[in-house]
């Protein structure tokens, strides 16, 4: 699976980071490197700190935008340093590895990395299903670019590389591992509230008629799997239950 990693530097604006990125990825058996908007690149300086990596180098992807970055990927994962005020499921690099140990095979992940100064901005890891963060020294949690893509890429490797420099210890120690706690605003939905917003979302379907309840197919099915793995919060599902009472207000309106 780590073919199907892909590391994402955006707007990086010292390119020895960049070199440095690569190196720590070819260390790991990463190669796939694409670069968002970078400062400065290509890069002399790159290709020195690179100092063996220059073939990631040469095969890394300039993208003029993150859309262009994550075409294809099934899942992203952002790097942030900072709790924001609207939460987000966020593990350890440790606990990410045990997280995309349970994703199918063909999964194509994708791991952003920001700014050298600010990171990823709040628009940029709401495009991402996870957040991972580095515990680090409350009083100085400094940790540079370069640094985060090897601790990163290091923990990836011991659950996704299929070759026997792994111990086998450490892939044993990744199944006791106990899921991750996260802090939370919302208390989850019950699923009560989740099935009246199924089964309101199922009438709405019908009524637009983009569902027909003479040959439904497994649509409903999907959906129903699609919210009950999301595990709404309380406060997601009133958002929810209110656009579908307003998308019922307009369907009246225009009968």
């Amino acid at each position: 699976m780590l073919d199907n990693v892909r590391v994402v530097m955006v707007g990086t604006t010292h390119p020895g980071n960049i070199g440095a990125a690569a190196r720590a990825m070819k260390t790991m058996g990463l190669s796939d490197l694409r670069l968002v908007t970078p400062k400065i690149y290509p890069s002399a300086e790159a290709t020195s700190r690179a100092s063996g990596a220059g073939d990631i180098l040469a095969a890394a992807r300039v993208c003029e935008s993150l859309d262009e970055a994550l075409e294809g990927a099934t899942l992203v994962v952002g790097t942030s340093a900072r709790r924001r005020r609207i939460p987000w499921p966020c593990l350890t690099p440790r606990e990410l590895g045990q997280q995309l140990e349970q994703e199918p095979a063909d999964a194509r992940i994708a791991v952003l990395f920001g700014r050298e100064d600010r990171g990823l901005t709040n628009e940029e890891l709401h495009r991402c299903n996870l957040h991972v963060s580095v515990p680090t020294n409350p009083e100085y949690g400094v940790l540079n670019v370069a640094s985060a893509v090897q601790l990163i890429a290091y923990e990836l490797r011991l659950v996704l590389a299929d070759d026997d420099t792994v111990p086998k210890a450490a892939r044993a120690n990744r199944a006791t591992m106990t899921p991750p706690r996260m802090y939370w605003d919302e208390p989850a939905a019950s699923n009560d509230a989740v099935q009246h917003f199924l089964d309101h979302l199922e009438r709405i379907m019908v009524r637009s008629d983009f569902l027909d309840p003479e040959k439904p197919a497994q649509v409903m099915t999907r959906m129903r799997r699609l919210f009950l793995r999301a595990r709404p919060d309380r406060m997601e599902i009133n958002i929810l239950r209110g656009t579908l009472v307003a998308i019922e207000k307009a369907l009246d309106d225009r009968s």
